[in-house]
């Protein structure tokens, strides 16, 4: 029977490369890679072979369907990579494994590496529970919109990816909506020059700032939210149809009066007052 492979590999460090991630690569009949270019250097230190073939989010859908013909055809093994970490997240992938589990084809993910997972262990903030956007919008506005959403999320732990050119930009506005929370940017991870500034929303930003290669490496955030408040509960939610009922027992009125009242309160439109009654009268016929 033909499997599906989910296969990470190393964010940085070519050490980080688990012995069954090899072995698994040099099993498989074929290798879809995010950039082929990338993971044939990969593929070339580790001495493996396998057939490599292009695989990345311009051509996702349409090569997925072509994958998933050949595995079902041909029983061929196939393992999915991405450039780094585990694929699938913040990666290409979903559209193929999912079209997999609809056609029953067996699909296995292999333990390694993943940024997400490696920034949460190392940031000192809470991980009981946390919620990863991966890169937020480029554009001003959206950006502000997305991060006023995770203000108000009471998952207050969250973990966002950023470019290089772009960490300062996410700090000033983190800074101007979320002041209070404490921040850990981890730069480089794994990596040679690995480096990770922790802190309160404006000190780490002063430290990027005051960074020198600032505009070097790629950055995980992971923020715990200090700005977060419960918003006050809005109280039972009653409906229109036990609304119609309390006039009619409260106030003796006939169902078309309490529809009218009901409507003149701007409680509910015509329409939406008018399909209320259609049942409350149902009820009445049947069980009163």
């Amino acid at each position: 029977m033909s499997i599906l492979y989910i296969v990470p590999t190393p964010i940085g460090n070519l050490k980080d490369m688990t012995e069954r991630a090899v072995e698994t690569l040099n099993e498989c009949h074929m290798i879809l890679a995010e950039d082929t270019r990338h993971t044939q250097k990969l593929l070339n230190h580790f001495d493996i072979r396998t057939k490599l073939v292009s695989y990345h989010k311009f051509n996702e859908k349409t090569r997925s369907e072509e994958i998933i013909n050949e595995i079902l055809n041909e029983e061929k093994n196939v393992a999915l990579v991405t450039d780094a970490g585990t694929p699938c997240i913040s990666d290409p992938g979903y559209e193929l494994v999912k079209r997999a589990r609809e056609e029953g084809i067996e699909v296995i993910a292999l333990a390694g590496a993943s940024a997400v997972t490696i920034a949460l262990s190392a940031a000192g903030i809470s991980t009981y529970e946390f919620i990863f956007y991966g890169f937020l919008p480029r554009k001003k506005s959206e950006l502000e919109d997305a991060l006023r959403k995770i203000k108000k999320n009471p998952v207050r732990t969250f973990v966002i990816y950023e470019s290089p050119k772009r960490i300062i930009n996410l700090m000033e506005n983190i800074n101007e909506v979320m002041p209070n929370s404490t921040i850990c940017v981890m730069k480089e991870l794994t990596k040679l020059h690995e480096n990770s500034f922790y802190g309160s929303a404006p000190k780490v930003l002063e430290k990027l700032k005051n960074h020198e290669d600032v505009e070097r490496g790629e950055y995980v955030l992971v923020g715990l939210n200090n700005d977060w408040v419960e918003e006050p509960s809005a109280g039972p939610v009653v409906s229109l149809q036990a609304i119609l009922f309390d006039k009619l027992i409260q106030k003796d009125y006939s169902l078309k009066e309490a529809v009218n009242e009901a409507v003149e309160e701007g409680i509910a439109s015509k329409n939406d007052a008018y399909k209320a009654s259609l049942e409350v009268k149902k009820f009445i016929e049947n069980y009163i």
